[in-house]
């Protein structure tokens, strides 16, 4: 296996001014997190503390070994939408007694922890990934129920998070809740249908209607205490598995159900002891080119991803814009494929459907860097057979079984991120890099294939064509592309897992690696009808 080498001149003008690019969207990312981590502002965060209440992070920190990482998903759910960043709800992956879990906390500092389409989007991604890699699951409960207003877009697929719950736990994943406030309407059937519940005392108030509710619908007065307390539901309903005295009891008792859990991993494990990489992961930053128009080399990313640089190059002269080979990552087996200059040509889409194909043979993930504009486009590339190559990669990655990790590295448009592995094609775990774009096309493309449409239309009818208001038109649809295909955008619609500093994706894909190590996964022997 050759080892990569560096051509990067960290004193050069190119890696300043990319770095310095990079820097300004990591400004405007960490801006983004700190509304998220603010929750519902200060006045509701104090309000939180001074009734002795942890945050939803502060739980977190309590839960997890000491010292551990937190891989936080979908921090920026709901950027750019009418609720606040976030989503009121907090999930990730995160180490509680030696075991690697899924947690899933509601922030009470939005709206009460209510559930809006944005957490609940977030929560059933949380789920899922629990699912695919076979990891338990941690809720920390603490929430209104539904966000009333938005209900027509929740009732329904709300429903999904109950299902995926009770599957889990038929699945043999075990699933637990820590419940230290509200678990109201749908919400209390969380720790309902939890394989574990624990309730706090004078915290937990667990009921299908409170109070006002009861009294609207039956006449009869109640208080919180009797109808859904921690108290009545460990003596009388049977609901709560676990009687906790306060907030810090509920967490130590929530340790103390995972480590007696015993869990195993059931992954082929780590082949290698991990090595670090030679080349520099700091200068990530000065790599990535400030204008995505312009290529840059894949090889010095991977030089800084991959154990000790080392790197087993795949047709390393043939179809040259798609890098691929064999690597290992913090011990473990992976394939990579990566965009080298934008476009994939035919012979580009026919390697990466041989690679796919491969990696299922040996039994190996496979980690996708995108920088693509998508597929060729053109009368010579059409009738070579763009289509039919560019379906045999897409079939190779849509019907592949070793799991998948994307990277979105600049920019991934068309059908190439769909050959990538895209949202649409499951990979296990997506992130994206603060500037990186994705679209059906690039904003001037999409304008003008828009104004050559208007054109052609006028010319048809012989109706005279507006020079000045197609101007403006392509001015305005540019602009909202550019908008639409912004990073922040994307996550914010859950079209990724997450927006990571690109210095810290190595550390982020061995957290993914550990994780998917959790279940068993074997590759695909047959595949469906590749058109030759």
């Amino acid at each position: 296996m050759g080892i990569l080498t560096s051509n990067v001149d960290p004193s050069s003008p190119t890696f300043a001014a990319n770095a310095a690019a990079q820097h300004a969207h990591l400004a405007d990312l960490a801006h983004e997190v700190a509304t998220a981590v603010a929750g519902g502002g200060e006045k509701y965060q104090a309000r939180h503390a001074a009734r002795g209440k942890l945050g939803a992070r502060e739980r977190i920190e309590l839960l997890l070994d000491a010292g551990s990482p937190f891989l936080e998903f979908s921090t920026l759910a709901g950027y750019g939408s009418e609720f606040t960043v976030g989503g009121a709800l907090v999930t990730g992956l995160g180490v509680v007694s030696g075991t690697e879990c899924v947690i899933a906390a509601n922030d009470p500092t939005v709206r009460g922890g209510s559930i809006n389409p944005f957490g609940l989007r977030k929560h059933l991604r949380a789920l899922e990934i629990a699912r695919e890699n076979r990891l338990p699951v941690i809720n920390l409960v603490e929430s209104g129920g539904a966000d009333l207003p938005t209900q027509a877009d929740l009732f329904i697929p709300a429903g999904q998070l109950f299902r995926d719950l009770t599957r889990l736990s038929a699945l043999g994943i075990p699933t637990i809740a820590l419940v230290f406030g509200n678990s109201t309407a749908g919400g209390a059937y969380v720790p309902g249908m939890c394989d574990y519940a624990v309730l706090v005392d004078r915290g937990a108030k667990v009921f299908l209607g409170g109070p006002p509710l009861v009294k609207m619908a039956t006449g009869e007065e109640s208080d919180d205490e009797s109808l859904g307390g921690a108290r009545m539901h460990a003596t009388i309903s049977g609901l709560g598995d676990y009687f906790a005295v306060d907030e810090p009891d509920a967490i130590r008792i929530g340790r103390e159900i995972v480590a007696g859990l015993h869990w195993r991993k059931q992954g082929p494990g780590p082949v290698t002891e991990p090595l670090e990489p030679r080349e520099d992961p700091s200068e990530m930053l000065g790599i990535v080119s400030a204008d995505l128009k312009v290529p840059f080399d894949p090889r010095e990313v991977i030089a800084r991803l991959v154990d000790d640089s080392a790197f087993d190059e795949y047709k390393e002269r043939y179809g040259t814009s798609l890098v691929c080979g064999w690597a290992t990552l913090s011990g473990y087996k992976i394939g990579i494929l990566a965009n080298a200059h934008g476009v994939l040509f035919n012979e580009e889409a026919r390697k990466g459907a041989a690679f796919i194909s491969l990696a299922n043979q040996r039994d190996t993930a496979l980690l996708f860097l995108h920088n693509t504009t998508g597929y060729m486009v053109g009368k010579e590339y059409e009738q070579a057979g763009m289509v039919k190559d560019g379906a045999k990669m897409i079939n190779a990655v849509a019907n592949s079984t070793v799991p998948h990790l994307s990277v979105i590295m600049g920019s991934s448009y068309g059908a190439g991120n769909y050959g990538m592995c895209g949202r649409a094609f499951s990979p296990r775990f997506a992130f994206s890099w603060p500037g990186s774009k994705v679209a059906v096309m690039g904003p001037e493309q999409l304008a003008g294939v828009l104004s050559i449409v208007a054109r052609q239309s006028a010319a048809s009818t012989g109706a005279p064509f507006d020079e000045d208001a197609d101007a403006r038109q392509r001015a305005a649809i540019e602009a909202q592309i550019e908008r639409e295909q912004h990073a922040f955008v994307m996550s914010g619609k859950l079209y990724d897992d997450g927006i990571i500093d690109p210095r810290d994706t190595r550390a982020v894909l061995s957290l993914c690696l550990s994780a998917i190590d959790g279940a068993p996964y074997e590759g695909r022997r047959g595949f469906g009808v590749f058109r030759f």
